[in-house]
């Protein structure tokens, strides 16, 4: 007589310390610099042993990665009808997703040049920063426009906004995103920073 397969509960454990794991990690990448991260200190915030965290994820990197693509999983808003207000709703989500506690922690561990991973973290790292820039211009070019490519949105909102959040230089703010799109518009450029 054979034994009934016994189900796998929905949610248990498993999803219990995927849970645990994952806030741990968010709330570490929030207070400390990304170099600071450990999978002891996660293990310990979450209150597992390191090795299940070893054992599911194998290195800090893949288990940042993964955070950083449910991060990264936000619905953008439906189109306004508007390509300028779009791309200003755009740079302003972009602005707050990497000045979020954690944020920009787990964009530089997704593109630090000491892991096997680089080449496809890149690639998912760039995939999930221009996820939105589809919606907007598949909605401009369906109301007949024809938008910037989006290698031109890449040059003059995405990349100054990373560049600026990394090396936190003062002034990137809302106003500072909603002005890249302007003088994308306008064609100038933003004059150049002086570091002090």
């Amino acid at each position: 007589m054979n034994a009934e397969p016994v189900a796998k509960r929905p949610g248990g454990r498993s999803a219990r310390v995927q849970a645990a794991v994952h806030q741990a990690l968010t709330e570490l990448a929030g207070e400390r610099d990304v170099n600071q991260l450990t999978i002891p200190a996660v293990a310990e915030r979450a209150g597992v042993n390191p090795t299940t965290i070893y054992r599911r994820w194998g290195t800090l990197q893949a288990l940042l990665a993964e955070v950083a693509d449910l991060r990264g999983t936000d619905v953008p808003p439906p189109s306004s009808g508007d390509l300028r207000t779009d791309l200003e709703a755009y740079a302003v989500r972009t602005l707050a997703d990497l000045t979020r506690p954690g944020g920009i922690a787990f964009f530089r561990a997704e593109v630090s040049s000491d892991i096997d991973e680089r080449r496809s973290g890149l690639r998912e790292c760039l995939r999930r920063a221009t996820a939105g820039l589809d919606t907007v211009l598949e909605a401009s070019r369906g109301r007949g426009e024809t938008p910037p490519s989006p290698e031109r949105l890449l040059d003059r909102i995405v990349a100054p906004l990373h560049f600026r959040v990394v090396f936190s230089v003062p002034g990137t703010d809302e106003t500072y995103a909603r002005g890249l799109v302007a003088d994308l518009f306008s064609g100038s450029r933003h004059q150049a920073v002086e570091l002090r």
